[in-house]
């Protein structure tokens, strides 16, 4: 099995991080999953979104079960714009739930602030300014009770694009090696993977080869799907699917360590031929993550 020596291209995003309870788990789940929403790409709105971890009770600002999500855009406004919105969205309907901040004080860059948005309009003059838990708070009346939004929310300049290729024999053992992959990431703090069960069937290039007008196309030499169609094709004897695993954090060195923790679980799977990485000549970003140098790390 060969890890090849490339790097993966990633680039700087406003992350924002909050935290939403609810009376039980399901809730709180159902709640984070909405929230995500769409939260796949950073080439087509609304950004990237992932659901970083489930919480425990005793972590948990309120004693409640929760999930921490993580949601990012290129743009500062468009991100300020999205993190609102999906609270107003994902948490204000969803029975029992709260959302309380979750950025690391020492990471935050600036603060979107939820009042006069539509998360506070939403009380119509019955919402009332309180401290729960040490925090301050909006308490918004809900036919269920109250809902508590803490009032502002700390966003960091992290980083998006980190990511690694599977090259496997069959889909199979290439599908079974990036789950593998994804649930050892989980235990990486601080690094969320913004794909649909963290794993991207449709591996992407900048720009097309034919349409020039798009912004993001399929990913052609890794393509197995037709390579024999492809006149520089990266796909080596005996490969017949390929998997991406993206994965954005608040800082390079957890996207560096989320990165060898899920490619060194990768390569325990049977019939995985090949990892490599996603890159554009520097036509996405100037961060350049190289597999050799991460692999390397303590």
């Amino acid at each position: 099995m060969e890890i090849e020596d490339t790097f993966a291209e990633a680039f700087p995003m406003y992350i924002g991080r909050y935290l939403v309870t609810a009376s039980t788990r399901r809730w709180a789940l159902a709640s984070a999953q909405e929230m995500k929403g769409l939260g796949v790409s950073a080439t087509l709105g609304p950004g990237e979104a992932g659901i970083e971890r489930e919480v425990t009770i005793e972590e948990s600002p309120d004693h409640r079960p929760g999930y921490l999500l993580n949601v990012g855009h290129r743009e500062k406004k468009e991100l300020n714009y999205w993190l609102i919105a999906r609270i107003r969205k994902g948490v204000l309907p969803t029975p029992t739930t709260s959302a309380f901040d979750a950025m690391p004080k020492e990471m935050v860059q600036y603060y979107v602030d939820v009042k006069d948005t539509p998360i506070q309009l939403f009380g119509d003059g019955y919402e009332e300014l309180v401290e729960r838990e040490g925090r301050a708070v909006y308490k918004i009346p809900r036919m269920d009770g109250f809902c508590y939004i803490e009032t502002r929310f700390g966003v960091a300049r992290g980083i998006a694009g980190g990511n690694f290729l599977i090259l496997g024999e069959s889909q199979g053992s290439a599908l079974m090696a990036a789950e593998v992959a994804v649930d050892a990431m989980k235990e990486v703090p601080y690094t969320f993977n913004p794909c649909a069960g963290g794993i991207a069937a449709s591996g992407t290039k900048v720009g097309g080869r034919r349409y020039k007008d798009a912004v993001a196309t399929t990913n052609d030499p890794y393509c197995p799907t037709i390579k024999d169609r492809v006149e520089e094709s990266k796909i080596p004897r005996g490969v017949n699917c390929v998997y991406e695993v993206f994965i954005n954090g608040l800082d390079l060195t957890s996207v560096e360590k989320a990165m060898k923790v899920g490619i060194r679980a990768a390569t325990t799977v049977g019939g995985v031929k090949k990892i490599s990485a996603g890159n554009y000549g520097g036509n996405l970003g100037k961060i350049l993550i190289p597999l050799a140098k991460i692999l390397e790390m303590h």
